[in-house]
C-alpha cells in the first residue's frame, strides 16, 4: 500500500503533481495519520512563497526540487504504536497535502501532543503541535470546516491586532489593510472592530472583490487598488497582505510620513511578490515583517495557556457569528482535486468567496 502526496515544484509553483510513496515502517513511539480532511487558501500560497526563507518546505520532506505545501485540517490514527495514542483517535494540526502522515507524538497530555521528529524541531512549536479532538474545547463537529478554513488565519489576525494595540496602534487613527478578502486580513478586521473601535477599518482590494469585502460588514471603508490614492492622509497603520511591490510603494508614497507603521504578513500576489529590503528605500517607516509563530509564543507565554486560550477562542466565536455567510464552503474529493485548487490559487484563479475543503 502506498501513500499519495502532492509534490510541487519549487521554482514554479504552477508545476504540481501526484506522487505514491511506499509506506515506510512504523517505528516504537510512533504513529500514522490518514488525512480526512484540509482547506486550501491563499495561506498555503505564502506558505508556497516563503518557503525556503521561513523553512516551510522543511515539515514534510520531498524529492529535491519538489516540496510539500502544508495545510491545516483533521486527521483519523489508523496506526499506533505509542501507548498513550489509540486508533481512531482524530487529531487537529499542521499536515502535508497527502494522504497520510507519521508523527512521532512527545509531550502527550490529554488535550494534544508535538510531533518530535528531529528535522521538525527546528520550526516554530506551533507548528509541530496536534489538538487531540475528543478533549478540544474549541471544537465543533458543525464547524470543522469553518476552523480549516479561517482558523489559522484567523489566528494570525487575531495576533497582528494584539500587537498593534499592545503599542497603542503608533498613534494612528486607521487601519489600512491590503487584500482585505483574504481570511487573515477578514479576521484582523473583525478583531480590531471588537476591541479597537476608536481605529477606522480601510481595505482595500481588486476591483472585482470589492462587492463582496464590502459586504462582509468588517470594513469602514472598502476601495480598489486603482483608488488608493483617494484615502484621507491621516496618521496610519497599513498591514500588507498582497506582497506586491508596487501597491506597497504607492501606500508608502501616499502616506509618507502619516504612515506610523508598515507591517508586512503575507504574499497572495504572487506575480508581483516584494523582494523585501531591496530596491530604492521607500518614505515613511521601514516595512516591518509579521511572523506570527514567534507573536504566538509571546502572547501566550504572557497570558497563559488558559487565559489566552479564552481570550482566542472569544475572539473566534465573534469572528465566526461576524463571517456568517460570507464563505461558500465547497468540498471536493481526492488530492487530484487539491492540485488543481492550489496551481488554480497560485495563479489568481479562485474567488475569495469560495472556502474550499479537501477530502482526501
Amino acid at each position: 500500500m502506498n501513500a499519495q502526496q502532492v509534490h510541487v515544484r519549487k521554482g514554479a509553483l504552477t508545476d504540481a503533481v501526484l506522487a505514491e510513496v511506499p509506506f515506510p515502517p512504523l517505528p516504537e513511539g510512533a504513529v500514522r495519520l490518514q488525512v480526512e480532511s484540509f482547506s486550501v487558501t491563499a495561506n498555503n500560497v505564502t506558505y508556497a512563497v516563503v518557503g525556503d526563507g521561513f523553512r516551510y518546505w522543511d515539515f514534510f520532506p520531498a524529492p529535491e526540487g519538489l516540496g510539500i505545501v502544508p495545510m491545516w485540517g483533521h486527521a483519523r490514527v489508523i496506526e499506533s504504536r505509542h501507548p498513550e495514542i489509540a486508533v481512531g483517535e482524530r487529531v487537529y494540526g499542521y499536515l502535508p497535502m497527502a494522504s497520510h502522515l507519521d508523527v512521532v507524538p512527545g509531550r502527550v497530555s490529554a488535550g494534544g501532543f508535538s510531533d518530535t521528529l528531529e528535522h521538525r524541531q527546528p520550526m516554530s512549536p506551533v507548528y509541530n503541535s496536534y489538538t487531540r479532538l475528543a478533549a478540544d474545547p474549541e471544537h465543533d463537529p458543525a464547524r470543522e470546516a469553518e476552523r480549516m478554513i479561517f482558523g489559522p488565519l484567523f489566528r494570525t489576525g487575531f495576533l497582528i491586532e494584539y500587537f498593534l494595540r499592545g503599542q497603542d496602534w503608533f498613534g494612528a487613527e486607521q487601519l489600512v489593510v491590503t487584500s482585505a478578502s483574504s481570511k487573515t486580513a477578514m479576521g484582523l478586521a473583525s478583531v480590531a472592530r471588537q476591541t479597537s473601535p476608536g481605529i477606522r477599518r480601510i481595505g482595500l482590494t481588486s476591483k472585482g472583490n470589492v462587492a463582496f469585502v464590502a459586504a462582509s460588514g468588517l470594513y469602514d471603508e472598502v476601495l480598489a487598488y486603482d483608488d488608493l490614492e483617494r484615502l484621507a492622509v491621516v496618521r496610519s497603520v497599513s498591514v500588507d497582505f498582497a506582497g506586491n511591490a508596487d501597491l506597497l510603494a504607492r501606500i508608502h508614497r501616499h502616506f509618507e510620513d502619516a504612515l506610523a507603521q508598515s507591517v508586512l504578513v503575507g504574499a497572495t500576489h504572487i506575480e508581483a511578490r516584494s523582494v523585501f529590503g531591496k530596491g530604492e528605500p521607500l518614505p515613511g517607516p521601514k516595512p516591518q515583517m509579521f511572523f506570527a509563530p514567534d507573536h504566538a509564543v509571546a502572547f501566550f507565554k504572557a497570558h497563559g495557556a488558559e487565559e489566552g486560550g479564552r481570550l482566542v477562542a472569544a475572539a473566534w466565536h465573534a469572528f465566526l457569528e461576524a463571517a456568517e455567510g460570507t464563505i461558500a464552503i465547497e468540498r471536493l474529493a481526492g488530492l487530484e482535486a487539491a492540485r488543481s485548487v492550489f496551481t488554480a490559487m497560485v495563479a489568481g484563479q479562485i474567488n475569495p468567496a469560495k472556502g474550499i475543503v479537501i477530502e482526501p
